[in-house]
């Protein structure tokens, strides 16, 4: 009953928290919408929340970014807002990514829950849901360019807003531990919500469909490497692509890989999703590579990069978990091969 009742709560915060973007979203543009919002979220701060909340376009924390847990951000902390401020934080979230990818984001900071009641005292860094940030870099306005950043543990979402446009959107990262939430802790989400799961099975599915001599092409390495590549860089490695190309791919495995990009864009608002998706194309869907590192079976450490002339996907699932469970730990991460922050390579 009690389980229950958690996942009824969970489940309205999730919902109730992200409704001020709804109907914005639905009578305009991402960009309009956002715009809206971080003038709305702006407008509850004091005069020392907004020093740390609003700063210039041109700060160099604008383009600082990282997943790992740290015990001090850019920003305002959501532990430090109020209610009010929470509630219009969460509003600005709401409206610059999907119901999928707000759902995500919310799950992977309810997930800093489960990791300190398996973790217990002591760890250097503390777990806290609460612990993300929010910062906003020039005056959101219809006619000018301003930037968000929400960031915390797992979670890194960045944008750049230029005339109520969305013109970058990346690096976007997205984390999970545990991947798989496998134990009732009394908090967090409940047993069985899987974090990243179309990230990970598609892309074991598509691996599944190749041939044995495609395999010796796609597979690069025997074992996964550490991490994702140049976390924290203002831009993406500028490295060729690796492994198989779909030009080389049947139909169906060609079907496979689009849903796998497909999983990653999803995160963000349709329109936005829709032209990531129309870029790609026009880029070059035969030009797009494949490429696994690591054994082919979940639960050892695995990796993939997904790339094209646009953009990057680099999945890495080799840590684990805090329960122990192997290669439950998975990172994902997309960007701009153009170049991040709305900055040209």
């Amino acid at each position: 009953m009690m389980r229950k009742k958690r996942l009824m709560v969970w489940m309205v915060g999730l919902l109730g928290l992200g409704m001020m973007g709804v109907a914005a979203k639905v009578m305009m543009s991402p960009g309009a919408a956002m715009t809206k919002e971080a003038n709305a979220f702006l407008a509850t701060l004091n005069e020392k929340e907004k020093k740390a909340t609003l700063l210039g376009f041109e700060d160099k924390s604008r383009v600082g970014w990282h997943f790992i847990p740290k015990d001090k951000r850019k920003g305002l902390m959501i532990k430090h807002m109020s209610k009010k401020q929470k509630r219009a934080a969460f509003g600005l979230l709401r409206a610059a990514l999907s119901q999928v990818g707000y759902d995500k984001a919310r799950t992977i900071m309810s997930l800093e829950s489960i990791l300190a009641a398996l973790e217990g005292k002591g760890r250097r860094f503390s777990r806290d849901p609460q612990k993300y940030y929010v910062t906003i870099f020039g005056k959101p306005s219809k006619s000018g360019k301003w930037g968000l950043s929400f960031e915390g543990h797992h979670l890194s979402l960045n944008f750049v807003v230029d005339k109520n446009q969305v013109v970058s959107h990346s690096p976007a990262f997205f984390g999970g531990n545990p991947n798989i939430v496998d134990r009732d802790v009394n908090v967090g989400p409940v047993v069985g919500t899987y974090v990243l799961e179309k990230e990970e099975r598609l892309a074991f599915e598509l691996l599944g469909l190749l041939t044995g001599d495609q395999k010796k092409t796609a597979i690069t390495a025997k074992k996964a490497p550490r991490d994702v590549r140049a976390a924290g860089s203002v831009h993406p490695p500028k490295t060729a692509p690796i492994g198989l190309p779909a030009k080389d791919m049947t139909s169906d495995q060609r079907h496979k890989l689009w849903a796998l990009i497909h999983s990653y864009v999803d995160a963000m608002p349709s329109t936005i999703a829709d032209k990531r998706m129309a870029e790609i194309a026009k880029a070059g869907i035969e030009k797009i590579h494949f490429s696994w590192a690591g054994p082919e079976k979940t639960g050892v450490g695995h990796y993939y990069r997904v790339q094209g002339p646009t953009f990057l996907i680099e999945f890495c699932n080799t840590q684990p978990d805090a329960a122990g469970n192997p290669a439950s730990h998975p990172h994902a991460l997309w960007r701009d091969m153009r170049g991040d922050f709305g900055l040209k390579l």
